[in-house]
């Protein structure tokens, strides 16, 4: 069983969505930004990440481990003024892992995360036949604080990477940069967002991978008086390193991962209401012993 626990799937964050991986390195508080609701001014919602994954040992079959992700997380956003706009994230998880010794279920409060941005440019004009072109850029940053639980003995010789990983919190104080273009032509629309977020050297002299997520998403924008739908699809990408213990290498920490994205968005007045999928195109996680099967996504928004 020592070996599965080290070759244990993932515990949300995540951000992306929201999850931590004890190969990946993910860690938790990782932040998922994608199709941000089409409110002008402060908004509040709630949002519901999945994800499933599922590790055997190529070596030993009769080892494995199925693990379900779920994290429901307040979100919301404050303009300030015309240029600045301020966002906050704040997950509860509730998982669980089915595995050749049983069942556990962690669940609790993880980090919060607030993030700035600020409008680079808001530019509008027309097409030869008429045609509205909208198209702005965000830039932001944000840090996010240490409000979910890492209680873990780093130093002892029996803990393993997913006794880590299983952390509710990173238990350190890490910081984000992230930006966000759009680009909408009449009905049809692109968005292309990119994260990075730097983690730092807990209590514990243990330190998450540092990881960048992009996603680039076209949609289709059906208007129907004040309500609209915009069905959407697009490509995920995620690269995390390694994770460090006393400024030393873990093993079976660092990934990356392609994920193909469809999803839709409705609008009706001051409520936004929408749901994805993502199933992986490419996927390293530790030797291909640990898959992503799927993630998912949905959130109800409410203008404010």
């Amino acid at each position: 069983m020592k070996k599965l626990i080290i070759l244990i799937s993932c515990s949300f964050l995540s951000i992306c969505y929201v999850q931590a991986c004890p190969f990946c390195g993910c860690g938790g508080g990782n932040l998922y930004m994608g199709l941000l609701p089409d409110f002008k001014h402060q908004f509040i919602g709630v949002r519901y990440h999945y994800a499933q994954y599922h590790t055997q040992l190529i070596s030993d079959p009769t080892q494995f481990s199925t693990n379900y992700y779920n994290t429901i997380e307040i979100w919301g956003g404050l303009r300030l003024g015309e240029k600045f706009q301020l966002l906050a994230f704040i997950p509860y998880y509730q998982n669980k892992q089915i595995d050749d010794d049983g069942t556990t279920k962690p669940a609790g409060l993880g980090d919060i995360t607030v993030v700035g941005q600020y409008q680079v440019f808001h530019e509008t004009a027309r097409t030869e036949s008429r045609k509205l072109v909208d198209q702005q850029l965000w830039v932001g940053g944000g840090i996010k604080v240490p409000t979910g639980i890492f209680n873990v003995d780093v130093n002892d010789s029996s803990t393993t990477v997913a006794d880590i990983n299983a952390q509710l919190g990173t238990g350190s104080i890490d910081f984000l940069l992230n930006a966000l273009y759009s680009l909408r032509v009449g009905n049809i629309g692109i968005n292309v967002s990119a994260n990075y977020k730097i983690n730092t050297v807990n209590n514990d002299k243990y330190k998450y991978g540092n990881k960048f997520a992009g996603n680039l998403i076209a949609y289709y924008h059906i208007a129907m008086g004040k309500n609209a739908v915009s069905p959407n699809i697009g490509l995920g990408y995620e690269n995390v390193a390694g994770n460090t213990l006393q400024s030393k290498m873990v093993q079976y920490t660092g990934s990356n991962i392609t994920t193909a994205v469809a999803g839709v968005e409705f609008n009706f007045n001051k409520i936004g209401i929408g749901v994805n999928g993502q199933l992986p195109v490419a996927q390293n996680f530790a030797e291909g012993q640990t898959k992503l099967k799927f993630k998912g996504m949905m959130h109800v928004t409410f203008a404010l």
